[in-house]
């Protein structure tokens, strides 16, 4: 068992959830039924304990310059209330995490990590914070985050005795506001890994039980048949950020994977480009801008199967009579009702695959009929 558990994990054992090991947490990966509570995110809502996540406050007179600097982005015109999605990489263009930034005040942000790459983030932070006047506080250790996803996501709050109301209605994708919710001070943020709409609302770990609970009292009475409300897993995130075609750090991302053949080239040259406008550096710059200047040797691409056989992560991808390229994540899609895959293949091998000349070999070596397809596989609306 994890060392680690969130301040809601006696909340998860009463509603009898299933846990697994991730990042080091303890985290519930269903309560009841993957497939449930995936289809709840997507017709209803689904709450999810996402705790684990990292926290880190950076603060000071050059808190703006000090992440243009650390991470790969131009933090600085972030607007007060709004958020960016960057990554952070090393010295030579490796990407460490990727994450999510938010401007609370004009000399204040908070970075939120993933689980597992929390400490290498604090750490990295830490030591580029030399020279800025700025603080780095990581506060993963005293905040919670729970999500509520899903097309009634906004009802689920707002029946949850939301104030401002109007102030979170209206907050557009990737912007955040101070709130609070069943009386508990939150931060509320219209960000989500799910494909849906919804909201983070980050609490102080003494408060979590209790909106939690409440929560979930507003689960019981909302939920119908054909729109249910629900605690949800990690297990249903996976599956919806997969259908959303959304990276995941281990999978997708990785110090063996470039941001280039990842799916972020894009990100990354425009954010040189405006950096270079401003005359501003960032750690990795040179190496990150010669990936982004040549082909990437393996592009991201998606899969989905022919048959019912599923598709499953490190099954290796073949082409033209040879192993091509290797699945990151693979599951069936609840929602589509097929398997579902995201593979890094040769660049070269691409024409071959888009003409149908691919399939997937699992670990026994079986061949498993597939079709190149575009991402998302899933669109909300």
């Amino acid at each position: 068992m994890s060392e680690k558990k969130t301040a809601l994990y006696d909340a998860h054992e009463e509603l009898g959830a299933r846990f697994t090991d991730f990042g080091g947490w303890s985290m519930p990966v269903r309560y009841a039924s993957d497939t449930a509570e995936h289809h709840a995110v997507r017709r209803g809502a689904g709450i999810f304990d996402l705790s684990h996540m990292g926290e880190v406050e950076v603060s000071g007179p050059q808190a703006g310059a000090f992440l243009d600097f650390a991470l790969v982005g131009v933090l600085s015109a972030i607007s007060v209330g709004r958020a960016k999605y960057s990554v952070i990489v090393d010295a030579a263009g490796r990407v460490l995490d990727d994450l999510i930034t938010y401007r609370l005040e004009e000399n204040r942000y908070l970075v939120v990590p993933n689980a597992g790459n929390q400490e290498v983030v604090v750490r990295e932070l830490t030591a580029r914070a030399e020279g800025f006047d700025v603080a780095v506080t990581d506060q993963g250790a005293e905040t919670s985050l729970i999500a509520v996803q899903g097309p009634r996501a906004l009802e689920v709050l707002k029946a949850t005795d939301l104030d401002p109301s109007d102030v979170v209605e209206n907050l557009k994708y990737y912007a955040a506001a101070s709130a609070r919710c069943a009386g508990v001070e939150v931060l509320a943020a219209r960000t989500g890994y799910t494909g849906e709409d919804g909201f983070e609302l980050y609490c102080s770990n003494q408060d979590a039980p209790a909106l939690w609970s409440a929560l979930l009292k507003t689960a019981e009475k909302l939920s119908t048949e054909d729109a249910p409300v629900s605690a949800a897993g990690l297990a249903a995130r996976d599956s919806l950020r997969l259908e959303a075609g959304m990276p995941l750090y281990g999978h997708e991302l990785s110090t063996e994977i470039t941001p280039a053949e990842a799916g972020l080239g894009k990100l990354v040259e425009i954010a040189l480009r405006k950096k270079g406008e401003a005359g501003t550096d960032t750690v990795g710059r040179e190496a990150l801008a010669a990936v982004v200047e040549s082909d990437p040797e393996r592009t991201l691409v998606g899969l989905e199967g022919v048959g019912r056989k599923p598709i499953r992560a490190d099954y290796t991808v073949v082409s033209g009579g040879e192993t091509v390229g290797v699945v990151t994540s693979g599951l069936p899609s609840p929602t589509l009702g097929k398997p579902i895959a995201m593979a890094l293949v040769a660049t070269d091998a691409l024409g071959r695959i888009a003409d149908g000349d691919v399939s997937v070999q699992d670990a026994r070596g079986r061949d498993i009929e597939v079709k190149q397809t575009d991402m998302p596989f899933y669109k909300r609306g």
